[in-house]
């Protein structure tokens, strides 16, 4: 059975986005780890490290992974209801899973971590306000100048993805409309959805030109939708792909991703911060992250079931990308006190493996325990 077979068979977007094909599941894992280990570099100032702290900084190539994933698996229901001639999804369900999936544990680790650093003097925390708290429940902590010191909790700085990734829900339904509906008029047109595709996709390099080029936007647009539309498109793209049986094999995707990163790890991405300060920069960044990342993926959705596939799909992987979504919530928290408490590293020293262990045997069995009590049960 193909992969494509065995997500039909499932059926519905229910059966594509709970993760049940397992490969799909532990890259998610990755995803976790990589940002995990990018943020114990950080804290242990290994950045500055010459190629080393780039390569380490480049580890939030974990991001990008996560919004290829959430690319095709969102997408895909609407790909295959076009190719089989049927209604799409419904968009009041579609917007009712995505809210049961993501907020029940994102509320507990925002309060949790308000209540926590209100008893801690852990450094500067500008987003520790009613109105700080009002701005990160409701993803609207990016939409903002002055970015830096206006709501940002120190212990929530992951979370300007997460605000992306929510944007990225509201937009999908009419991308889909206007993609499925307008351009292909209800008929599966594999060849006509990659351009339009490819067309969306060009909207990332249109507005960093406009985000380095003009001053009257605020500092977080940097942070907003559009400069990461390319990386979903990603792997919207993988969904119409696998719709049309192609297949892509790990031998040629892996190592063309590695390359890729070393690549993207040399100053031509720009410092080690989340958004280049030139721009030229910034549009190398946004290619290569989205080249790495599909390259990443598309093994996986598109049903080359070699040893990659058998890797990402083993037990270990699976477990921990299952809980991979809470382990990205609350590691940052986890990782401060870990580092004061337990290591007792000054901030920006110490051994940066140590703190990545230390802080993940902590985190997964918290996060287990957030996952446990906030799944969604089907």
């Amino acid at each position: 059975m193909t992969l494509r077979q065995e997500l039909d068979a499932r059926g519905g977007l229910e059966s594509v986005s709970a993760g049940r094909v397992d490969s799909l599941t532990g890259i998610r894992a990755v995803a976790a780890i990589l940002v995990m280990l990018t943020h114990a570099a950080y804290t242990t100032g290994k950045y500055n490290q010459g190629y080393a702290g780039l390569i380490y900084s480049r580890m939030e190539i974990g991001v990008p992974i996560f919004f290829v994933l959430s690319g095709f698996l969102l997408f895909s229901p609407w790909v295959r209801a076009s190719r089989e001639g049927t209604d799409g999804p419904s968009v009041r369900r579609y917007a009712w899973h995505r809210v049961r999936r993501i907020m029940p544990a994102y509320v507990i680790t925002v309060l949790a971590a308000y209540a926590l650093y209100h008893f801690r003097t852990a450094g500067p925390n500008p987003g520790h306000t009613w109105l700080g708290l009002f701005r990160n429940l409701t993803f609207t902590q990016i939409y903002t100048d002055n970015y830096l010191f206006s709501y940002l909790h120190q212990g929530l700085t992951q979370m300007w993805s997460l605000a992306v990734e929510v944007s990225f829900y509201v937009a999908l339904p009419v991308l889909a409309w206007l993609l499925l509906v307008v351009l292909c008029r209800r008929q599966f047109r594999p060849v006509r959805l990659m351009v339009g595709l490819t067309a969306l996709a060009c909207i990332t390099p249109a507005y960093l030109v406009l985000v380095h080029t003009t001053h009257w936007l605020p500092d977080g647009a940097r942070l907003w939708l559009p400069t990461y539309l390319a990386w979903f498109i990603g792997g919207m793209m993988l969904a119409v792909l696998r719709e049309t049986g192609a297949v892509a094999y790990a031998l040629v995707c892996v190592p063309l991703s590695i390359v890729c990163y070393l690549i993207a790890s040399t100053p031509i991405a720009g410092a080690p911060t989340t958004s280049p300060f030139e721009l030229r920069e910034g549009l190398a960044k946004a290619v290569f992250y989205a080249v790495i990342a599909t390259l990443t993926v598309a093994p996986l959705a598109l049903g080359n079931r070699g040893w990659y596939a058998q890797v990402m799909a083993s037990r270990p992987m699976v477990f921990l990308g299952e809980i991979s979504y809470e382990i990205f919530l609350i590691h940052l928290v986890t990782m401060e006190l870990v580092m004061v408490e337990v290591l007792h590293f000054p901030i920006y020293t110490g051994s940066m493996w140590w703190l990545f262990v230390v802080t993940l045997l902590v985190t997964v069995p918290l996060a287990w325990l957030l996952h446990r009590f906030t799944r969604v049960k089907t």
